[in-house]
C-alpha cells in the first residue's frame, strides 16, 4: 500500500469487529474506543446497518434522478440550523465538503483569499491541504492563505476577559495581510472546536466578533462542523451554536453516515445561487439513496436514543473524573471541552505549562496495551484527544478513568 500510510501505536491493532463503543481485534481482545468520531452512534449500529441494507436492496443511483432520501435529508439537516441556512449540497467526505465550500465562497464573493487559524486541519484535497496549517509546512502555505492565532486561553498569549476581542483582532490583521498582498479575501474557515490545536474552546464572543469582522470585509464565515457537529459537544447540536453565531456556510462529514461516506454543505440560498450562476455541481456518489438512508438513520438514532443528552452527561462525568485524577497527577495541566469531545493537556511543569510530548506518547501506547484506544494532538503532540462514539456509558467512562490512572506517572 506504500510508505505514505501510517498506523497507530507502537504495536498496531488489527481490528475485525465493532459494537457500540467497543472494538475487537483478530485475537478476540476488546478495546474501548475513546478515539473514533466516525461511528457517531456506535460501531455497526443495527438501525444504520439495516437502513443501508434495505436501500441497497432496492436502488442506488445518483442525484441526476429524483429520490426522496436526498430531499428528506436536506430538509432535516437544515431544520437543525438557523432559518437562513436553508440549502444543502451533498458530498462524500469532509475534504470534499470543504473544497465545495471554498469554491462557493470564491464565486459568491469574487475573492480568492482565505483566513484560517494556526494549526488547523480541514482535509486533504490540494486546495484544502493548503489551508490545513497543521499539515502543510509553513514554507509551502500559498500567498492566498493568511493565518491567525488559535484562540487558546490556556497556552496562547491572551487569557483575560478581553481574550475574545484580542484574538478577533488577529483575524482582522490576517485580512489586512491578504489585502496588502493584493488579494481579495473570500472566506474565514474555522473548525468551531479547534480540534487540531487541542480542543480549544473559543472564548465567549470570539465567533460573533469574527463574523462581524469578516462580513465587513465582504467575506463569508464558514463553520467546519466535521468534528464538533451532530450533538457531540452535548450542549448544542452544532459547535457554532455555542457562541450564538449564524455562519454563511456549514460543512459536515465523518459522523454523518456513521462510517458510510457522506458529507454535506449547508448554506444560505443566496450564496448557493451566486455559485450556481457560474456553473453546475455534480458528484457521482454524493447524495446517493444508500448514503442518505444512512444519514437519516443517524439522525433518527441521535434523537430517539437521546445521544446528545448522553454526550453531555457522560462527558461531564469524564471531566469530573479527569480533574480528580489531576489532584494526584501533576502531569495533567488542563482538562477542556464539552460533551464527548475532550482534551487532557499533559505537561512537565504546571507553572510554565511545558508540553509533555514524550509522556503523551507513553500514555497513548500504555492505554492501548491495557485495552483503551485514543490518540494525541496539538502543536507539541502532548494533548490526549478523547472523542468516543456518543453511546459511551458512565461505566465505560469509569473503565477509561481507571485505566488512565494506571498509566499516568
Amino acid at each position: 500500500m506504500g510508505p505514505a500510510y501510517r498506523l497507530f501505536y507502537d504495536s498496531p491493532v488489527h481490528l475485525v469487529r465493532g459494537e457500540g463503543a467497543w472494538l475487537y481485534d483478530a485475537d478476540g481482545r476488546r478495546y474501548l474506543d475513546m478515539y473514533n468520531n466516525v461511528p457517531h452512534v456506535g460501531h455497526c449500529h443495527p438501525r444504520v446497518v439495516e437502513a443501508i441494507c434495505d436501500q441497497a436492496r432496492m436502488l442506488n443511483t445518483h442525484t441526476r434522478y429524483l429520490h426522496e432520501n436526498a430531499v428528506t435529508l436536506a430538509e432535516r439537516l437544515s431544520a437543525t440550523m438557523p432559518a437562513a441556512l436553508d440549502t444543502a449540497m451533498f458530498c462524500c467526505t469532509g475534504s470534499e465538503a470543504n473544497e465545495l465550500a471554498l469554491r462557493i465562497a470564491k464565486r459568491a464573493t469574487g475573492g480568492t483569499g482565505i483566513v484560517v487559524v494556526d494549526y488547523a486541519y480541514h482535509g486533504h484535497t490540494q486546495a484544502i491541504y493548503e489551508i490545513s496549517t497543521d499539515t502543510i509546512p509553513a514554507s509551502e502555505i500559498p500567498p492566498w492563505v493568511a493565518t491567525t492565532p488559535a484562540p487558546d486561553t490556556y497556552r496562547g498569549p491572551f487569557r483575560g476577559d478581553d481574550a475574545a476581542e484580542k484574538y478577533a483582532d488577529g483575524v482582522a490583521a490576517a485580512i489586512d495581510e491578504l489585502q496588502a498582498r493584493g488579494i481579495r479575501p473570500a472566506a474565514f474557515f474555522i473548525d468551531t472546536i479547534i480540534s487540531s490545536s487541542g480542543v480549544v474552546a473559543p472564548p465567549a464572543g470570539y465567533l460573533r466578533r469574527v463574523a462581524e469582522i469578516v462580513r465587513d470585509a465582504g467575506m463569508l464565515f464558514i463553520a467546519d462542523e466535521v468534528q464538533p457537529g451532530f450533538g457531540r459537544t452535548g450542549e448544542h447540536f452544532w459547535g457554532f451554536e455555542a457562541d450564538g453565531v449564524t455562519p454563511d456556510i456549514v460543512t459536515m462529514g465523518k459522523p454523518m453516515g456513521n462510517g458510510h461516506p457522506l458529507s454535506a454543505v449547508v448554506a444560505r440560498r443566496e450564496v448557493v445561487d451566486a455559485f450556481a450562476r457560474h456553473g453546475r455541481y455534480f458528484n457521482t456518489f454524493a447524495g446517493n439513496p444508500v448514503s442518505c438512508a444512512a444519514g437519516l438513520a443517524v439522525l433518527d438514532v441521535i434523537e430517539t436514543e437521546g445521544l446528545q443528552r448522553n454526550a453531555l452527561q457522560v462527558g461531564q462525568h469524564l471531566v469530573d473524573g479527569l480533574w480528580r485524577l489531576a489532584e494526584d497527577h501533576d502531569c495533567i495541566g488542563d482538562v477542556r471541552g464539552t460533551g464527548l469531545f475532550l482534551a487532557v493537556e499533559l505537561v512537565t511543569d504546571r507553572e510554565v505549562r511545558t508540553p509533555a510530548t514524550d509522556l503523551a506518547a507513553t500514555v497513548v501506547n500504555g492505554l492501548r496495551e491495557r485495552g483503551v484506544l485514543t490518540g494525541s494532538i496539538g502543536p507539541a503532540d502532548n494533548i490526549l484527544k478523547l472523542r468516543s462514539p456518543l453511546v459511551l456509558s458512565k461505566d465505560d467512562a469509569d473503565y477509561f478513568l481507571d485505566t488512565l490512572e494506571e498509566v499516568l506517572p
